[in-house]
Protein backbone atom coordinates (compact mmCIF):
# COMPACT_ATOMS: atom_id res chain seq x y z
CA UNK A 1 0.00 0.00 0.00
CA UNK A 2 1.12 3.29 -0.61
CA UNK A 3 1.31 5.92 2.14
CA UNK A 4 -2.38 7.25 0.93
CA UNK A 5 -4.04 4.01 1.31
CA UNK A 6 -3.65 3.11 -1.86
CA UNK A 7 -3.01 -0.42 -2.93
CA UNK A 8 0.28 -0.41 -5.39
CA UNK A 9 -0.44 -3.71 -6.87
CA UNK A 10 3.04 -5.72 -5.41
CA UNK A 11 1.13 -6.64 -2.65
CA UNK A 12 0.48 -10.48 -2.41
CA UNK A 13 -3.17 -11.50 -2.51
CA UNK A 14 -5.37 -14.02 -0.74
CA UNK A 15 -5.92 -16.75 -2.81
CA UNK A 16 -9.62 -17.76 -3.15
CA UNK A 17 -10.73 -20.75 -2.28
CA UNK A 18 -11.63 -22.91 -4.89
CA UNK A 19 -15.21 -24.35 -5.10
CA UNK A 20 -16.72 -27.44 -5.57
CA UNK A 21 -15.67 -30.82 -5.22
CA UNK A 22 -12.48 -33.06 -5.63
CA UNK A 23 -13.18 -34.60 -8.36
CA UNK A 24 -11.39 -38.42 -9.41
CA UNK A 25 -9.16 -37.87 -12.51
CA UNK A 26 -11.65 -41.09 -14.12
CA UNK A 27 -14.18 -38.48 -13.85
CA UNK A 28 -11.83 -36.08 -16.15
CA UNK A 29 -10.49 -38.40 -18.96
CA UNK A 30 -13.49 -38.97 -20.91
CA UNK A 31 -13.78 -35.37 -21.00
CA UNK A 32 -10.22 -35.42 -22.23
CA UNK A 33 -10.93 -38.34 -24.77
CA UNK A 34 -14.13 -36.53 -26.23
CA UNK A 35 -12.75 -33.27 -26.56
CA UNK A 36 -9.66 -35.57 -28.78
CA UNK A 37 -12.15 -37.38 -30.76
CA UNK A 38 -13.97 -34.16 -31.53
CA UNK A 39 -11.18 -31.98 -32.86
CA UNK A 40 -10.37 -35.00 -35.49
CA UNK A 41 -13.84 -35.56 -36.29
CA UNK A 42 -15.58 -38.00 -33.96
CA UNK A 43 -18.54 -36.63 -32.26
CA UNK A 44 -18.38 -40.48 -30.36
CA UNK A 45 -15.40 -41.82 -29.54
CA UNK A 46 -17.29 -45.22 -29.54
CA UNK A 47 -17.50 -46.00 -32.99
CA UNK A 48 -13.53 -46.13 -32.54
CA UNK A 49 -13.62 -48.24 -29.43
CA UNK A 50 -16.45 -50.74 -30.45
CA UNK A 51 -15.45 -50.65 -34.54
CA UNK A 52 -15.54 -54.86 -34.86
CA UNK A 53 -18.72 -54.79 -32.88
CA UNK A 54 -20.39 -52.31 -35.27
CA UNK A 55 -19.48 -53.92 -38.22
CA UNK A 56 -18.20 -57.82 -37.60
CA UNK A 57 -14.56 -58.80 -37.12
CA UNK A 58 -13.99 -59.53 -40.37
CA UNK A 59 -14.63 -56.12 -41.56
CA UNK A 60 -12.31 -54.43 -38.44
CA UNK A 61 -9.57 -56.78 -39.52
CA UNK A 62 -9.31 -54.70 -42.27
CA UNK A 63 -10.64 -51.41 -42.27
CA UNK A 64 -10.64 -48.63 -39.32
CA UNK A 65 -12.95 -45.45 -38.82
CA UNK A 66 -11.04 -42.51 -39.08
CA UNK A 67 -13.63 -39.28 -39.09
CA UNK A 68 -17.14 -38.73 -39.09
CA UNK A 69 -17.94 -35.27 -41.04
CA UNK A 70 -21.43 -33.91 -41.25
CA UNK A 71 -22.71 -31.49 -42.98
CA UNK A 72 -22.39 -27.40 -41.30
CA UNK A 73 -24.59 -27.41 -38.14
CA UNK A 74 -26.26 -31.00 -38.33
CA UNK A 75 -25.74 -34.06 -37.49
CA UNK A 76 -27.40 -36.33 -40.11
CA UNK A 77 -25.83 -37.43 -43.38
CA UNK A 78 -23.09 -37.46 -42.09
CA UNK A 79 -19.75 -38.93 -44.26
CA UNK A 80 -17.80 -41.67 -42.50
CA UNK A 81 -14.51 -41.96 -43.73
CA UNK A 82 -12.68 -44.98 -43.38
CA UNK A 83 -9.09 -46.24 -44.00
CA UNK A 84 -8.81 -49.51 -45.25
CA UNK A 85 -6.08 -52.09 -45.97
CA UNK A 86 -5.14 -52.39 -49.73
CA UNK A 87 -6.52 -55.29 -51.75
CA UNK A 88 -9.77 -54.92 -49.58
CA UNK A 89 -10.75 -51.56 -50.77
CA UNK A 90 -12.85 -53.04 -53.73
CA UNK A 91 -15.03 -55.78 -51.21
CA UNK A 92 -15.30 -52.49 -48.70
CA UNK A 93 -16.81 -50.39 -51.45
CA UNK A 94 -19.62 -53.39 -52.47
CA UNK A 95 -20.51 -53.39 -48.67
CA UNK A 96 -20.52 -49.51 -47.77
CA UNK A 97 -24.66 -49.54 -47.94
CA UNK A 98 -24.88 -52.12 -45.10
CA UNK A 99 -21.82 -50.26 -43.34
CA UNK A 100 -23.81 -47.31 -43.12
CA UNK A 101 -27.39 -49.14 -41.72
CA UNK A 102 -24.58 -50.95 -39.43
CA UNK A 103 -23.24 -47.36 -37.97
CA UNK A 104 -26.66 -45.73 -37.90
CA UNK A 105 -28.22 -48.71 -36.23
CA UNK A 106 -25.48 -48.13 -33.51
CA UNK A 107 -26.11 -44.77 -33.54
CA UNK A 108 -29.93 -45.03 -33.11
CA UNK A 109 -30.57 -42.63 -36.09
CA UNK A 110 -29.75 -41.49 -39.82
CA UNK A 111 -26.31 -40.06 -38.80
CA UNK A 112 -24.08 -41.90 -41.87
CA UNK A 113 -25.59 -41.03 -45.42
CA UNK A 114 -22.39 -42.22 -47.28
CA UNK A 115 -18.58 -43.93 -46.54
CA UNK A 116 -15.81 -42.63 -48.11
CA UNK A 117 -12.95 -45.43 -48.18
CA UNK A 118 -8.87 -44.50 -48.58
CA UNK A 119 -6.58 -47.30 -48.79
CA UNK A 120 -3.77 -47.25 -46.15
CA UNK A 121 -2.66 -49.40 -43.48
CA UNK A 122 -4.95 -50.71 -40.31
CA UNK A 123 -3.96 -50.94 -37.16
CA UNK A 124 -4.43 -54.77 -36.04
CA UNK A 125 -7.86 -54.33 -33.93
CA UNK A 126 -7.34 -54.54 -30.21
CA UNK A 127 -9.46 -57.51 -28.73
CA UNK A 128 -9.42 -58.43 -24.85
CA UNK A 129 -10.28 -62.23 -24.30
CA UNK A 130 -12.50 -62.20 -21.26
CA UNK A 131 -10.86 -63.96 -18.61
CA UNK A 132 -12.38 -67.33 -18.08
CA UNK A 133 -14.18 -68.47 -15.34
CA UNK A 134 -12.74 -70.81 -13.09
CA UNK A 135 -15.78 -71.66 -11.24
CA UNK A 136 -19.08 -72.55 -11.82
CA UNK A 137 -22.08 -70.45 -11.34
CA UNK A 138 -23.40 -71.57 -7.78
CA UNK A 139 -26.98 -73.18 -7.85
CA UNK A 140 -28.06 -70.35 -5.51
CA UNK A 141 -27.52 -67.35 -7.85
CA UNK A 142 -30.49 -69.34 -10.25
CA UNK A 143 -30.12 -69.06 -13.77
CA UNK A 144 -29.86 -64.87 -13.72
CA UNK A 145 -26.37 -65.43 -14.38
CA UNK A 146 -26.19 -67.84 -16.86
CA UNK A 147 -28.76 -66.13 -19.51
CA UNK A 148 -26.12 -63.30 -19.83
CA UNK A 149 -24.04 -63.37 -23.08
CA UNK A 150 -21.38 -60.75 -22.25
CA UNK A 151 -18.59 -62.75 -20.58
CA UNK A 152 -16.74 -59.58 -19.09
CA UNK A 153 -19.99 -58.80 -17.54
CA UNK A 154 -20.67 -62.23 -16.29
CA UNK A 155 -17.25 -62.61 -14.82
CA UNK A 156 -17.64 -59.17 -13.00
CA UNK A 157 -21.21 -60.35 -11.81
CA UNK A 158 -19.81 -63.58 -10.71
CA UNK A 159 -16.92 -62.19 -9.11
CA UNK A 160 -19.38 -59.35 -7.06
CA UNK A 161 -21.87 -62.07 -6.34
CA UNK A 162 -18.68 -63.94 -4.65
CA UNK A 163 -17.87 -61.10 -2.79
CA UNK A 164 -21.24 -60.57 -1.51
CA UNK A 165 -21.90 -64.36 -0.65
CA UNK A 166 -18.98 -64.37 1.45
CA UNK A 167 -19.32 -61.34 3.41
CA UNK A 168 -20.51 -62.07 7.32
CA UNK A 169 -22.00 -59.01 8.93
CA UNK A 170 -21.45 -55.40 8.34
CA UNK A 171 -19.04 -54.32 6.34
CA UNK A 172 -15.79 -53.21 8.16
CA UNK A 173 -13.87 -50.08 7.05
CA UNK A 174 -9.88 -50.43 7.27
CA UNK A 175 -7.40 -47.57 7.77
CA UNK A 176 -4.84 -47.08 4.91
CA UNK A 177 -2.66 -46.35 7.78
CA UNK A 178 -2.13 -49.78 8.77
Amino acid sequence: MSKRGVPTGTEPRAEKPRGGRARAVSELLPDVGRAAFRKFGFVQSAVVSRWPEIVGTRYAGVSAPESIKFPQGQRTDGTLNLVVRGAHATMMQHIAPEIVERVNRFFGYGAIARVMIRQGDVPAPRVKAAPPSLKPIPIELGASLRTIADPELKAVLEALAASVAATRGPPTVRSTEE
